[in-house]
């Protein structure tokens, strides 16, 4: 008779065997860029592309690097900006949400509406430009890649589903006992709310470190280049060399240009940083994204 101990979870391991199949369709592609990036031109041309470098070259890095003092500042500029903006971003946000989530607040349905309805509905580009460039002068400072995304109303909402856990007596409670509405949310929202915290966080730190669009909208000082932006112009200026070498009066080989490997080696220097992150992060935002999408 086979006992309960020896019995086989079928629907358990086959989960596992598709979560671990999952994995190697995420790791693969990164590790075949990371190849890429190593991977000599010619060897490219000729073998196509390997998990492994056929040739091991740094040319690609070599090139992007020539300038180091001008990536270096795009670096810093998008960390300052990715710092800052996650911080005052994520204090805006929970302010925002923590007051849409009070039970006891007569407006929470009006302004969670009116938040929802911005979801649906956008100015367009030219009122964006306008306000950013003529009503608030943010055009070529370091305000321009901040102010747009401090306030998203999708974190809101999402923050809000997580901040509506939270039971209304505990702040009663903290009345009685003399305690303002400041001191409540900062001694006993934030601390109940780090999960949330980190997810909604990192979701603001990704969307300020990728953003190139802001950059090209707003800035023509080149010492406020944000990395993305640096590396598109770099990419762009690769293509076109690639595309038009034949009419440039040089005399260099096609074959000696990393065209395609130095385009990965953009994606390792600018994904770098965040993949190096996230892992640390990793256990705090799955449990605020799975107890944040309970209610919404």
């Amino acid at each position: 008779m086979q006992t309960e101990s020896s019995k086989v979870n079928w629907p358990g391991n086959i989960i596992n065997v598709l979560f671990c199949i999952l994995s190697l369709a995420l790791i693969v592609p990164l590790i075949l860029v990371i190849s890429i990036s190593f991977t000599e031109e010619k060897s490219l041309l000729a073998h196509g592309y390997h998990l492994f470098p056929q040739v091991f070259s740094t040319k690609a890095y070599e090139i992007i690097l020539h300038a180091p003092d001008a990536l270096l500042r795009a670096y810093g500029v998008t960390i300052f900006v990715t710092l800052v903006g996650t911080s005052i971003g994520l204090l805006f946000t929970t302010l925002t949400a923590y007051t849409m989530s009070r039970r006891d607040y007569r407006y929470r349905r009006i302004m969670t509406l009116y938040v929802f309805f911005t979801t649906l509905f956008s100015g367009g580009l030219v009122p964006f430009y306008i306000m950013i460039s003529q009503y608030l002068h943010l055009k070529d400072t370091i305000w321009a890649l901040i102010v747009p995304y401090l306030l998203s109303p999708f974190f809101v909402l999402v923050m809000k589903g997580f901040l509506d856990k939270l039971p209304l007596e505990i702040f009663e409670s903290a009345k009685i006992d003399g305690a303002n509405e400041w001191r409540i949310f900062f001694t006993m929202v934030l601390p109940l709310s780090i999960p949330a915290l980190v997810t909604i966080g990192l979701f603001i730190s990704f969307q300020y470190w990728n953003d190139w669009w802001l950059g090209l909208l707003f800035i023509d000082n080149q010492k406020l280049i944000p990395l993305q932006l640096l590396l598109y112009r770099i990419m762009s200026s690769i293509e076109f060399l690639s595309n038009n070498i034949s009419s440039v009066n040089v005399d260099f080989n096609l074959a000696d240009f990393p065209a395609l490997s130095s385009r990965m080696a953009m994606a390792v220097l600018a994904a770098g940083p965040m993949m190096f992150i996230f892992p640390m992060f990793q256990r705090f935002f799955i449990s605020g994204l799975t107890v944040g999408s309970i209610k919404g």
